[in-house]
Formats: structure tokens, sequence, C-alpha cells
């Protein structure tokens, strides 16, 4: 479910939609996708839509739609505020003509300087006499384009002194000055504005991706806390009464982490919509500024809105430092070593999590994100063994001839049929399969071990799954990429390209470390040491999946497992 308030794939390019605009009918399209469509009717001059058939005439004006932003509970859906422009952009004027009740304005003219209603500016369409008056949309301020000087309308622009000036001001006070039309000044800084709202939405979309990942991440750090939890209550149920009182220290552990999480994710989150909120009421202000046809209230407002936004908070990452896993450890220890075993690891896991912080915030330069992380890469096997991640395979991306077991953690190839449902994420080309949780935010370490040839690597969630080609073959498109392993060496595949590595160590167990937030993912063999066979740097825009090109049998170890000789 997302929190946008239009459908998630244009009916033109049925793709996702990209710059979404909704016509006077009401249906979604892509903003390029329904401009190519309309230009073919240009000549004609009457636009329909693909969807409704509904005609239009003439050819409506499209603007992008500004998806709403909810509350910061991912389950409310409830809208927030509607957002409006800054007072200063729009006044609500009344006629200069009426006697009475008087109505309000829909234009202001620049020779008469007055506010007209739909009545009394009728004149100044049928009469001759106001041929050559200036009618703009009604923005207020009209005492603001009188020189207070010379009482006669400002219609040049100072550059020199950056002020708009009257005919009698070039004359006298700004002689010799470098003076320009204020439509021309106005086409010159209304580039500097239209990169200014360009940036301003560049950074919304980012906020956008940003809370939406939060989100993700808070609601996998839950299902971590309830799986510990599980895990907990289970190991518990087989230890001695004598050990109860340990069990309630574990759950209040986990509970009192869980919800100092949840609250500290809240303000995080609201944070993060209230700045979204202020950068689409600065992008509303902008486009309102853009659109005016008054060239005085643009330059008269444009040293403020010129102004590029700061940024309001920092990024916020879920620290996978931060682990639940480590109770479940720890208890099963407690079970196997007893009661004085259990204190130590108690006392040891309960710093460890008390310690680690859920979250991690990264400063912001000049509007943008700081893209590297302060945290040090890891260099040995147990640096990358703290941001394992526990992975099982999707049943239903199995190829037909794959069987699971142990606990979804292996899948071994059978040279006959198997019973499998239909389903639209089965692959039915090759022997593959992709494991069941995203993978996303910060770092992520998995190792497997395998045997007969087999690809191991990370694609998308959208890699096609149907048919024989390169579009479904891990490590062959740009959604994917893999390494394959086999007796005679190893190779790298992305994107229809596939590369012999150098020699490296045979190994039976390979590790993976996807650092998503650093853009690269690397594979290492691993032995009585780890060594690493090849690293692709990517610019990863989704999340990913652990995928598997299966010859024999592929299984995804738990940290304790030991290494067996290849």
């Amino acid at each position: 479910m997302t929190d946008s308030a239009f459908p998630d794939t244009c009916p033109l390019c049925m793709d996702a939609l990209r710059d979404p605009v909704t016509i006077p009918c009401g249906d979604t399209f892509c903003l390029e996708c329904i401009k190519i469509y309309w230009d073919q009717y240009d000549h004609i001059g009457v636009y329909n839509c693909t969807q409704c058939r509904a005609s239009f005439t003439p050819r409506p004006v499209l603007r992008r739609n500004i998806p709403s932003i909810r509350s910061s509970d991912p389950h409310d859906p409830r809208p927030l505020p509607e957002l409006t422009p800054f007072p200063y952009l729009k006044q609500n004027s009344l006629c200069d003509f009426c006697t009475g009740r008087r109505n309000p304005a829909v234009k202001s003219c620049l020779v008469c300087l007055a506010y007209y209603c739909e009545t009394h500016i009728k004149p100044h369409y049928e009469s001759a006499t106001f041929k050559r008056h200036k009618l703009v949309d009604e923005t207020g301020h009209l005492d603001r384009k009188i020189c207070p000087q010379h009482e006669k309308g400002l219609e040049l622009f100072c550059r020199t002194d950056q002020m708009c000036v009257c005919v009698l001001c070039t004359v006298r006070e700004h002689r010799s000055h470098n003076i320009v039309s204020a439509e021309e000044e106005r086409t010159e800084k209304q580039k500097v504005l239209v990169i200014t709202q360009s940036d301003v939405q560049h950074i919304i979309q980012e906020r956008m991706k940003e809370l939406q990942e939060l989100r993700h991440n808070v609601e996998v750090l839950k299902g971590n806390a309830h799986r510990a939890q599980g895990d907990s209550d289970k190991i518990f149920s087989e230890m001695l009464q004598a050990v109860e009182r340990w069990h309630a220290e574990i759950s209040q552990l986990i509970h009192a982490n869980l919800q100092a999480s949840m609250a500290q994710a809240q303000g995080y989150v609201e944070r993060l919509e209230q700045e979204i909120m202020e950068l689409q009421r600065r992008d509303a202000e902008l486009r309102q500024i853009l659109d005016t046809e008054d060239h005085i209230h643009f330059l008269q407002n444009f040293p403020t809105l010129s102004v590029p936004p700061e940024p309001m908070v920092p990024k916020v990452l879920v620290n996978p430092e931060f682990s639940f896993g480590e109770v479940t450890k720890t208890v099963t220890d407690m079970r196997e070593h007893l009661d004085d075993i259990c204190k130590k690891e108690l006392s040891q896991v309960s710093k460890t999590v008390n310690d680690t912080p859920v979250y991690i915030l990264i400063p912001r330069t000049a509007g943008r994100l700081k893209a590297k992380s302060d945290f040090q890469q890891p260099k040995h096997r147990a640096d990358f063994l703290k941001y394992t991640s526990s992975l099982t395979f999707d049943q239903n991306t199995a190829y037909k001839e794959l069987v699971l077991s142990d606990n979804g953690r292996k899948a071994i190839r059978k040279k006959t049929v198997q019973f499998h449902p239909n389903h639209p994420d089965r692959f039915d080309g090759f022997c593959q399969i992709l494991c069941s949780e995203p993978l996303s935010g910060f770092r992520h370490y998995w190792e497997v071990e395998w045997t007969g040839e087999f690809s191991i690597g990370v694609a998308y969630k959208t890699i096609s799954r149907k048919g024989k080609n390169s579009n479904s073959l891990l490590g062959y498109n740009d959604k994917s990429w893999s390494l394959l392993c086999s007796d005679s060496g190893y190779s790298s595949w992305h994107n229809k390209m596939d590369k012999d590595l150098p020699e490296a160590t045979r190994a039976s167990r390979i590790g993976v470390y996807l650092d998503y937030a650093g853009n690269s993912v690397s594979f290492y063999a691993i032995t009585e040491s780890m060594e690493l066979i090849h690293k692709f740097q990517a610019n990863f825009t989704e999340a990913l999946y652990a995928g598997f090109g299966v010859g024999s049998s592929v299984t995804i170890c738990t940290t304790g497992n030991s290494i067996r000789p290849y």
C-alpha cells in the first residue's frame, strides 16, 4: 500500500508513473507520455483521454501531482492538513468600482492601477479606449507598482541598483545606469528561480524516499523484535523453572528497547514530515510566482524566494549493529550452560543492546545528503558477521525442480519436476530462486554453501521471472548482479556482460557483503581465511533480494555453522 494519491502505473507506457499528472476527467498519466500523445492532435484541436474517452477543448494545462504526506503511523490513512501558499503571494483584493457590497477582484490594471471584478473589467475588453492597458491576474499590492518619488508606474529595472524604477527615474536618480525592461529582467531571474524550484522538487523526492525507507525499516525492527521474543519464549519453555527470572529480564530488555526505538522513530518521522511539508509549501510558492503575469510582483518577491532551502533534519538510518538476533543467541547459550553462564552472558548482552544506538544520524551538506558513512569498513570476518542478515528462500520464486528444506534455508535441485502452484513470482526458464527478505538501508552480510555449478547475487524485485532470456537470468540484465561459481573458476555477470575473474581460492562457502548505502556488493571465498573474489559498484535505486542459480544444492549458513573443506 503506497502513500500516493494516484495510481502506480501509467496507462500509456504501462510503467511506473514518472512526474504524474491528473487530467480533468480524473485519470492519471506520466507527464511526458500524455504530452507526446496529445501533440499528435494539435492540428485537430480536440484532445481525449485514452481511458474514459473524454474530450477536451482547448488542450488542458498539465501540472504535476503532489503526493499527500500521511501521518507517522504506517497504518494511519489520514492525510496531513492541506498546504496553502504564503499569504503575500495572493491577496483577496476587492473591486475598486463596486458600490455597496464590493465583489472580489479578478484582474488588476497596471495602467489604471485599480482592481476590477468580473463586471467592471468588461470595458477593458470591449472598449478601444483601454486597448493599450495591461491587465494581469489580481495579485494585490498595486501600491507597490507605483514609484514613490515620481508617482509613475514601475516598468523598468535598474541592474546597477537591483530595483524596479519608472521612466523618470532613468533621467535623474538612475541616469547612466544599466536599465532594462521588467520583462527582460524577469526572464533572466526566472531561470534562477526555475533551478531553485528543481532543487526543491529533488529534495522533496529524496525526503519522500527516506520517509518510506525509514517506515519500512521501523517495521523490520518490529518484526525482528517479535521474532526475537518468540524465539526466546520457545527456548525458555524448555528450561527449568529456576531460570524463569532470566526469562523475565530478557523480555523486559526486548520490550524496553523496542518501545524506546519506536518512540525515537516517531520523533524522526514527524521531523521528516515537517520538512517535507515546508518544502512542499516552498514549491507551491515557487509555482505560483513563476505563473504570475505581473513582472513587478515577480521581481519584488524574487530575492526572498530564490534563496535555496536549508536542510532541517539529518538523514536517519537504522543502525544495522542494533540487532535483536544477539538476544536469541544469548538465550540459547543460557539454556545450554545453565544458571552460572546465564548471569555472565545476560550481563554482556544487556550492555551490548543498551549501548548500541538504533538510529544513525548523518548530517546533510548544502541541501544534499552526505553520501558516505562515518562507519569503518569491515576488515575481518568477525566484522562482516556483525551485519549478518537472517535469510530464507521464497517458495513462490522457486523453479519447478527445486525442493526446499531446513526451514527454508536449503534448496536442492531434483531431476524430476516438483509440484509447485502457479505464481507470478516463480522463475520458469532458469533454475533460480530469491530470498523473501528485502535488503536496503545500510549493510547486510550472508554466507552460503554450494555444490554443482551455481550463481549467487542480488536482484531487484522487478526482475523478470518468465521465459528463458537475459531479462530473467540472474546477473544478465540491469536489475541484478551475480557471481558464477564452478570448479573451473569464477566470473562476474551484470547487464549482459560476463567477465572471467583472476584466479581465486576455490571455496565451498561464499560470503556476500551488500553495502547498500555505499552502492556496492562484494563476494568472498570463505575458507580458513576470507578472500575477495569480486566487487560490483552500482547505484541501487530500490530494495534488493538475495538470488541464486542452483546447480545441485545451496544452503544459507547460520552464524555458528562450521566451514567444511572444499
